[in-house]
């Protein structure tokens, strides 16, 4: 995007430049995108729980069981609609951020900052299991991109907006600020320095204090803690911990299984059908799975069981404790069902909410059980906030915003031993066993993804296809060494790639043929066939930079051809390049100015 000196926005950004430094300048920009994103949440939350409130309202109340089944429907089918009319797909959430960090360096699309906000109110507000944070992120992530875009700022400046915005986002949504700094530096891997540190804390502080502004200082999940952490307890808390690993790869295992069953399905409409109504049946036969689910978070943390499972078709007055721990179980077994329903059928959410719902919902069925053996009295509600932040841990493999989530959400800050022990053993045992979270998972296997490697980073922001060198004079195998002669003066290159219809057969190189250079008898009776060698290794123009750095490795080359998945020749990647392209992105990501 260009900027004419002589327009509104070239002569405020001519005046900054003279009356404004740089790291002024971005920490300036990050309180404005932590104030913008903070509004924006509060937009999204209002307007998701005023369609809530109208579609639950008192003269629906007696048809309560329809709605359960027939408005999480429409929901979705608005949802696709609006999607429909969008000039791009919107994506999901952040992991469509975290690809634009890797592969589009950190564009996003203008569109996306407002799409999510108006489908995902549609998808959550009629009842869509899912949450609105990854909405949410999506939206102040494309903000900040187009803010850091306009103003023309640098590649590691943009990002660093992208990032403010998420940590404003996630402030914004929780009250929750450094927990929002702590997520924003774990997912999307960013520097932790103090010229990255300063703007997502002024971002955070931004957004939370918008949030506090508009709505006051309530809490999305309330705890009265009773019970103080008890030493005879670990063990409890590490068994809570592992079992949170288990149902944390169940999560990820049933969420990308039904992806994989609805991608067999071509038109959306019909996944419209499909998962609507699957999703509709789930919440009709157990209602707590409408929506976000923090009010049935909230009276789980309260104890107050019945209250959330006496609209199960199961309950029943004299319900004991095997049916109790049994609804309970459905609760986090049937949850990742209902999300996975609602975002592959067309939805717009996040997996935030769910995986506390499922922690929830786990904690306090563990808690029972171990006190229905006798073996200790564990505390409920202890039990039920610690193994939200272990299941947190284990889905998103993010310990540390686990912890913090959950002690400033709650106010359970005398918990943060049984938080740490459980996250930490969660995550151990889920990275041990998987090592992408549900984020990565999909750009890993792409190769796309950012971690906090520098090496690897920097290689996952470079593109093949940016250091192919194009200017090498092919040759055929039925050429002879006379032709070979006419091609090598006037070619600036050594090296020559042997051609067959367009694919490559073999390689050439100066020293191959130079000392025949020299008897002419030789021109008419060698040919480029007798001459040709078989490339050391060959790159394909999908490989990722990764990819390529190891065959240069392994062949010991200096140039390696880059071929199409047809084998179709396309040019040469020499070493030198590729490690000046290197450099250069290493400077490019490194500069804190």
């Amino acid at each position: 995007m260009t900027t004419r000196p002589d327009n509104y926005l070239g002569r405020f950004l001519v005046w900054r430049i003279k009356h404004i430094p740089q790291k002024q300048f971005i920490i300036l920009l990050s309180i404005l995108v932590g104030l913008i994103t903070g509004f924006v949440a509060v937009i999204l939350k209002n307007s998701t729980h005023a369609i809530q409130e109208l579609v639950t309202s008192e003269r629906l109340r007696d048809y309560h069981q329809v709605y359960y089944f027939l408005f999480p429907i429409i929901g979705i089918l608005i949802t696709v609609l609006i999607k429909r009319w969008l000039p791009g797909p919107l994506g999901e959430g952040i992991p469509s951020t975290l690809y634009a960090i890797s592969r589009r360096n950190g564009i996003l699309k203008p569109f996306k900052m407002f799409a999510s906000v108006i489908t995902s109110a549609f998808t959550v507000g009629m009842g869509g299991s899912v949450g609105l944070e990854g909405p949410t992120v999506s939206t102040g992530s494309a903000i900040g991109s187009n803010v850091g875009r306009i103003l023309h700022l640098t590649y590691k400046q943009r990002i660093l907006l992208i990032g403010c915005a998420t940590a404003g986002a996630i402030a914004s949504i929780f009250n929750a600020p450094i927990a929002a700094i702590i997520f924003t530096i774990e997912i999307f891997s960013l520097d932790l320095t103090m010229a990255s540190l300063l703007p997502l804390l002024l971002a955070s502080v931004s957004g939370a204090v918008t949030s506090i502004f508009l709505e006051g200082d309530s809490q999305i999940i309330s705890s009265n803690l009773t019970a103080q952490f008890e030493v005879s307890h670990v063990p409890a808390y590490i068994g809570v911990g592992v079992l949170c690993s288990l149902v944390s790869i169940y999560f990820k295992k049933a969420f990308f299984m039904t992806e994989g069953l609805f991608d067999k399905l071509e038109n959306k409409y019909v996944k419209v059908l499909v998962g609507g109504t699957a999703l509709g049946l789930l919440i009709f036969l157990i209602p707590p799975l409408y929506g976000e689910g923090f009010s049935t978070i909230n009276h789980l943390l309260d104890g107050d069981v019945e209250r959330v499972l006496s609209r199960s078709f199961l309950w029943s007055d004299d319900a004991g404790l095997p049916t109790i721990l049994l609804l309970l179980a459905g609760l986090f077994l049937f949850k990742v069902l209902a999300a996975s329903f609602t975002m592959n059928a067309g939805g717009v959410g996040g997996i935030f909410a769910p995986t506390l719902f499922m922690g929830s919902a786990l904690g306090l069925m563990y808690a029972k059980f171990i006190n229905s053996t006798g073996l200790a009295n564990l505390p409920e509600s202890n039990f039920t906030l610690v193994a939200m932040a272990g299941l947190m841990a284990g889905v998103l493999h993010a310990p540390l915003t686990a912890i913090f989530l959950i002690a400033e959400v709650t106010g359970g800050y005398s918990l943060f031993l049984p938080l740490m022990l459980t996250s930490a053993t969660a995550y151990l045992v889920t990275r041990g066993i998987d090592p992408h979270s549900i984020y990565t998972e999909q750009l890993a296997r792409r190769g796309d993804l950012i971690t906090h490697n520098k090496d690897q980073t920097i290689l996952t922001l470079m593109k093949t296809e940016q250091v192919i060198e194009r200017d090498f004079i092919h040759t055929h195998p039925s050429m002879s060494l006379r032709d070979l002669v006419q091609v090598f003066t006037k070619s600036r290159r050594n090296l020559f790639p042997v051609l067959e219809e367009g694919r490559l057969v073999g390689v050439l190189t100066l020293d191959d043929f130079k000392q025949m250079l020299f008897d002419k008898t030789l021109y008419d009776k060698v040919f480029v066939r007798d001459l040709m060698v078989n490339a050391p290794a060959i790159v394909e123009k999908t490989d990722t930079m990764e990819a390529v750095m190891h065959k240069f490795q392994t062949s010991g080359a200096w140039n390696l051809p880059v071929t199409d998945s047809q084998g179709k020749y396309i040019g040469f990647i020499s070493k030198s390049k590729l490690f000046s392209a290197y450099r250069r992105k290493l400077i490019e990501v490194s500069d804190d100015r």
